[in-house]
């Protein structure tokens, strides 16, 4: 059974804020060996349903589960966000088709890192495929090349490079620009230690955060993302943060482009898409409006009292100039 930490809930905690700003997230589970290591275990809405049934199963048995040992949800909330800020070593790691790749090689641009155990039974793929999700989004209102992915499993000894590619495979991942690596332990240790991110193993797996954490593009942890299943937002906003919301460089007209971009990209519940607002551009419209007819307004006085003060001025003139018949 998953366990969760009493009185946590799915969501994220400052500097990590989702699109609803919850509350603190501890999202703490332990994922459960599958018995095919791989096999798909239904549908993304099941697993969901599952997480929830287990939630409220364990804050029914209260006492019970908090006794049980397992992962320090506060402790590793707490390491979590004190990686905030954090520069990322530059690991090695062995990507699906066997080939050595760094983490320096993902640099230039954001790079989001999903830590998984590919055994894992229902908490890991469920985030993988909700990260799939917003990721769909979040390239379709950023740009298909605007940031990269990678799904890292912390398994080093399981995790191969074939068991990473089943698990891609599996579970319907396979997405441009998002690599599926494996390491050695130390590679996974260090970047694991550097993101915050703790794991420990347990009686059927592992416990550990569920998260997902977004670098930027020199390398440092930028924003942390935890539940299970989060909504698009979660990992958008920070995306467009960083690769909208970039200090002014010398392509001054390129720079003022992302700031509107920024500012007027918003992201619709209906469609469930991000869509360019115009709103922004009506309310400047109108206010623009509003201070040309007050100026007008303005002007307009102006040269009424202008033109009486010039009329009178002329005719006193005209007056000191006439004789006076006495």
């Amino acid at each position: 059974m998953l366990r969760f930490h009493p009185g946590s809930l799915p969501g994220s905690l400052p500097g990590s804020l989702n699109a609803a700003g919850g509350p603190a997230a501890g999202l703490a589970g332990q994922c459960r060996h599958k018995a095919d290591g791989v096999a798909r275990d239904g549908a993304n809405r099941w697993r969901q349903t599952l997480i929830a049934f287990s939630l409220a199963a364990t804050l029914a048995v209260g006492s019970a589960a908090a006794a049980s040992p397992g992962l320090d949800v506060d402790a590793a909330l707490q390491a979590s966000q004190a990686a905030i800020a954090r520069p990322v070593g530059d690991y090695a790691f062995t990507n699906a088709l066997n080939r050595t790749v760094h983490l320096s090689d993902f640099r230039g641009r954001p790079l989001v890192v999903n830590m998984v155990y590919t055994a894992c039974a229902d908490i890991c793929p469920t985030v993988s495929e909700s990260l799939a999700d917003a990721v769909d989004i979040a390239r379709d209102a950023l740009g298909a090349d605007s940031f990269t992915v990678v799904t890292v499993g912390f398994d080093a000894r399981r995790d191969t490079p074939d068991r990473m590619r089943a698990y891609a495979r599996s579970h319907g991942l396979s997405v441009e620009r998002w690599e599926f690596l494996s390491g050695s332990a130390d590679s996974v240790d260090g970047l694991a230690n550097d993101i915050g991110f703790q794991y420990i193993p347990g009686p059927q797996g592992f416990d550990h955060v569920a998260q997902t954490t977004v670098i930027d593009a020199e390398g440092r942890v930028y924003r942390q993302i935890y539940g299970a299943a989060f909504e698009p937002p979660a990992l958008v906003e920070p995306l467009k943060e960083l690769i909208w919301g970039a200090p002014v460089s010398a392509n001054v007209a390129t720079n003022l482009i992302d700031r509107i971009r920024l500012i007027c990209t918003v992201y619709d519940p209906a469609s469930g898409r991000y869509r360019f607002s115009y709103a922004i551009f009506i309310s400047i419209g109108l206010s623009g409006l509003t201070l040309v007819a007050i100026g007008w307004v303005i002007v307009r006085a102006w040269w009424k009292a202008r033109r009486n003060e010039t009329a009178w001025t002329k005719l006193k003139k005209l007056t000191a100039r006439t004789p006076s018949h006495s």
